[in-house]
């Protein structure tokens, strides 16, 4: 009687299982309009681009915020790190792109490894400020290490080949598009499945309840450095498009404005279910894009207001307006 219950139990959450993890109406709304872009707007594909590598860059830190609960103000030590290492594997070593970013992508999740473990213990706000350190220290390496990164001037003069030999960056942007919207989508279908998974439960345990997470044998300092690590790998390697597209890296790719802007760009999307970086990266670099056009002097007051006003409003609050049509959507298709 007890192992028929028990597998029944089995059964019942594999079900659930699946159903969480099953791609959604709205999830293939967005990937289509990705790439209907690429023919719609031909002249915008510098700005398309951008949004790419940062909604890669938000996903990665909502790993870690949305579903292990760990706010960092450092994500972009990562992120940095990822740029540095994709624009001196070009200019030194290798120019393939694809090589450049998987080299970014290790280095940045070894350095999330390090430094995970020093965010396994205290506060919310000891954590807080152990990020922030670890973010400013990087951009004062960056800064004095001119002789390897050439300091406040940047890293310039490499160039990258074809990729896979095949498929050549061009001036106006189109090859840089669709190979940063490739990366985002692998990349998002894998934190997706991550997220989506037994471990990516055992996290929502962790962050609403540590100790009862313990209680249930959930080993919780192991899901944090690994969730961690993995959040600093895709990081680096939304860095290292950036600087594969603009053969450009500098110090303010390690600048605390990155850490803030990705932190906005979840407020604004919502946390806890991967595509609030997506939607939040859309919205951020529009409104930036728009506010830098009408009030060039001025743009960012405007921005300071917009997140003053979302703070009011609440993060939770917010999250249910964004998430209201995935939800219809999602509860239609259950109900078929």
């Amino acid at each position: 009687m007890a192992s028929h219950s028990t597998a029944a139990a089995h059964s019942r959450a594999d079900k659930l299982m699946k159903r969480r993890s099953r791609i959604r109406f709205y999830e293939v709304v967005i990937w289509l309009a990705a790439i209907a872009a690429y023919f719609l707007l031909p002249s915008k594909m510098l700005i398309l681009t951008e949004i790419a590598i940062l909604a890669l860059f938000a996903v990665s830190l909502d790993l870690v915020l949305g579903f292990a609960g760990i706010v960092s103000l450092g994500h972009a030590a990562f992120f940095g790190l990822g740029a540095y290492i994709a624009g001196l594997v070009a200019l030194h070593y290798v120019a393939e792109p694809v090589t450049g970013l998987v080299l970014a992508g290790l280095a940045a999740g070894i350095f999330g490894f390090l430094t995970s473990f020093l965010i396994l213990r205290g506060s919310d706000l000891t954590r807080l400020m152990t990020t922030l350190g670890i973010g400013l220290m990087m951009a004062e390496l960056a800064n004095q290490m001119a002789w390897l990164t050439g300091g406040a001037d940047g890293l310039s003069g490499f160039s990258l080949n074809p990729i896979f030999g095949l498929f050549e960056f061009d001036l106006f942007g189109k090859t840089g598009y669709v190979y940063c919207l490739v990366v985002l989508f692998i990349g998002t279908m894998i934190m997706r499945r991550i997220a989506f998974s037994p471990f990516g439960l055992s996290l929502k345990a962790i962050k609403s309840n540590p100790m009862r997470a313990g209680m249930i044998a959930v080993p919780a300092r192991k899901r944090i450095v690994t969730i961690y690590t993995i959040a600093a790998a895709f990081a680096g390697i939304a860095g290292a498009l950036l600087a594969q597209t603009t053969s450009f890296v500098s110090p303010d790719v390690l600048a605390f404005h990155r850490s803030a802007d990705v932190l906005m760009v979840l407020t604004i999307g919502g946390t806890g279910y991967l595509y609030g970086g997506v939607f939040g990266a859309v919205l951020f670099t529009l409104v930036k894009d728009w506010l830098s056009v009408v009030t060039p002097q001025y743009w960012m007051f405007w921005i300071g207001l917009i997140l003053v006003v979302l703070v009011l409003i609440g993060r939770e609050r917010l999250t249910g307006w964004i998430g209201y049509l995935p939800e219809r959507f999602s509860k239609k298709e259950d109900r078929r």
